[in-house]
């Protein structure tokens, strides 16, 4: 295929548009899947190349902190070289080191390999929402947006059921080796599908990439250290180092025209609420989701088995509608979606924390059912809504700065869970998913700002901006 721009054109045509698709939809689910079966397979890897409990857990923390520090400067590149270049070298990043993981017999090897693993699943992710944006007619962007949450919401779901089923039947290196035969038919079809894009004439910011590196990777090992319980001298050195190399960071970026953490869409009203949205719903999601399984095995002593059953309605409701959300935000403003979503999330979190002393079945699907419903009503109104508030030119910055929103507040929600855990042993579980309501009902009133005379004003740069864009069409 010929090196084309798309500029021009309203999206894909097909059938290349359905391959370039199918990628995307390949790449992010290898990154997702396998951020969630490193932590089932963890005891089984630990024991194999009898390694600490407290060392094995960098298999998992290794991958998160790669992806967490290059995200935004990944963002940034893939403006400058093109969106589907980044896309592949992650990619290709991603399949050689799932190789490596596969092939690895030591704890420090494998912990090597996972590392290099995230920078290429960061690679994935951090352009895959800029990808969409110009491979979807920008009539059908809402629908391709919800069509990537579900595939998100389903990986992270069938994740542990995956790890569960393969290390059923053989050992863990396989549980990398899967990635390899998906993830070279990703690279193959990629190369021929994904649209290229016109790049920025901007030069690639180092000095930037440094200081965000420093900024989310030490704000992260902060988050986490007071989840662990570090001491606080220790905790309060590491968010001031965090704070520092952010400060030093937001000054070099108010002075660059195309900067490296999008201060520049930040001053768009919609754009800040939609991102700070993110960041609440994230969190409560996460407390909820790392509570969930001690709530359920602690208080009501559920099984495994049984408690994997139960919170499967929570995956399926979100597939339900995340493709409705897709279509209604066509027709309803993202800001009344994303606020009825997020209160109808914190109303089954709220549900779960209050369950009888001896609940049926039934009592807990409906309850999971409603908060993966309101969940999945939010997500798909969000991402379009920040997504199609930047310019074309920037969807870059916008996908970097959709992926750390979200890590953060997964970070901070885990963190926090740890946290409760840790000071109220009986109560802990309950604290957290009571925590997880404050923080949707917060996610829900920041959403419907979005429908007040300023975040009204952001729409309406929003609506400019595609108009113009259609114009030039």
């Amino acid at each position: 295929m010929s090196s084309i721009t798309i500029e021009h054109a309203d999206g894909l045509p097909l059938p290349q548009r359905r391959w370039a698709i199918l990628t995307i939809a390949l790449g992010i689910t290898m990154s997702v899947v396998d951020g969630a079966i490193a932590n089932v397979a963890l005891p089984t890897i630990a024991a194999d190349l009898d390694a600490s409990p407290a060392f094995s857990i960098w298999v998992v923390n290794g991958y998160q902190l790669a992806i967490t520090i290059s995200l935004l400067p990944l963002a940034s590149l893939g403006e400058i070289v093109g969106y589907r270049r980044v896309y592949l070298a992650g990619l290709l990043l991603f399949t050689l080191a799932s190789a490596f993981c596969a092939l690895s017999h030591t704890l420090p090897m494998l912990t090597a390999a996972r590392i290099v693993q995230g920078f290429g699943a960061a690679g994935i992710m951090s352009v895959n929402m800029a990808l969409v944006r110009f491979t979807y007619p920008h009539a059908l962007l809402g629908r391709g947006i919800a069509r990537n949450a579900l595939v998100v919401a389903v990986s992270a779901a069938i994740g542990p059921t995956l790890a569960a089923a393969i290390l059923a039947v053989a050992s863990w290196p396989y549980l990398f080796a899967i990635n390899i035969p998906l993830g070279a038919a990703a690279l193959a079809l990629g190369w021929r599908c994904l649209p290229h894009t016109n790049r920025a004439a901007h030069s690639f910011d180092w000095q930037s990439a440094g200081l965000s590196a420093v900024t989310f990777g030490v704000g992260i090992f902060a988050i986490d250290s007071v989840g662990h319980g570090e001491p606080l001298l220790a905790c309060l050195v590491e968010f001031g180092a965090a704070l520092a190399a952010g400060a030093l960071l937001i000054y070099r970026e108010t002075h660059e025209a195309a900067p490296l953490l999008p201060v520049d869409l930040l001053r768009i009203p919609i754009f800040a609420l939609s991102i700070a949205t993110s960041i609440a719903s994230f969190c409560a999601q996460m407390l909820a989701f790392v509570a969930i399984p001690f709530y359920l095995q602690s208080r009501f002593g559920y099984s495994a088995v049984h408690m994997g059953l139960l919170i499967t309605p929570w995956p399926i409701t979100v597939a339900f509608a995340a493709p409705l959300a897709g279509r209604l935000v066509e027709i309803y403003p993202a800001g009344l979606l994303g606020g009825i979503g997020l209160l109808l999330f914190g109303a089954g979190l709220a549900s779960l924390a209050v369950l009888p002393a001896d609940p049926a079945p039934l009592d807990v699907v409906w309850r999971m059912a409603l908060a993966g419903l309101g969940f999945g009503l939010f997500q798909t109104p969000n991402n379009r809504t920040m997504i199609a508030a930047a310019p074309r030119e920037r969807s870059g910055g916008a996908s970097g700065m959709l992926g750390t929103a979200r890590l953060l507040g997964q970070t901070t929600g885990a963190a926090l869970v740890a946290l409760f855990l840790g000071r109220y042993p009986v109560e802990g579980t309950r604290i957290a998913l009571l925590t997880g309501v404050g923080f949707a009902l917060c996610g829900a009133l920041l959403s419907m700002l979005r429908l007040s005379p300023a975040g009204a004003r952001g729409a309406e740069h929003v609506r400019v901006q595609e108009g113009q864009r259609m114009k030039g069409d």
